[in-house]
């Protein structure tokens, strides 16, 4: 059965807002967009909601989901990763969880060693942004949204 992840996508500027995670827990000193786990009981929306509250201090109120897609990781830990593209929210993000938060363009996101299951999002982001992100990935076999 495979774990049901949500991520946010905040951009500021032609930058987006990643994250390092700690040293100490799974994947130690990757980078991810934001978000978690869906828990039981929540729709994905509802759960980027409380994971961006609990990871960085803000309370979501506008997104829509921009990407999805399915990773098995080296372990055979699958995800279903759903980005949403976060448009409005309120507070400043600021860093409850993660070694550290950086604002990168998408071309220095490569330069980052993320986790392998946001690797499709990252070329997506560098060929185009993320304005008609959704457009894009509905014309290429193989992605949906």
């Amino acid at each position: 059965m495979a774990l049901k992840v949500v991520a946010g996508i905040l951009c500021r500027g032609g930058r987006f807002l990643v994250c390092q995670r700690p040293g100490d827990g799974a994947f130690p000193d990757k980078w991810e967009f934001p978000g978690g786990k869906i828990e039981p009981g929540e729709d994905g929306t509802g759960a980027l909601g409380r994971e961006l509250k609990e990871e960085l201090g803000i309370s979501v109120e506008s997104a829509r989901e921009v990407f999805r897609h399915a990773h098995v990781y080296a372990d055979g830990t699958r995800v279903e990763l759903t980005f949403f593209e976060v448009r409005a929210f309120a507070g400043e993000p600021r860093n409850r969880v993660f070694r550290r938060i950086a604002w990168a363009t998408a071309d220095e996101l490569a330069a980052l060693d993320f986790l392998d299951g946001d690797l499709p999002l990252i070329r997506e982001l560098r060929r185009g942004g993320l304005e008609g992100l959704s457009e894009r990935l509905s014309q290429r076999k193989g992605l949906s949204i």
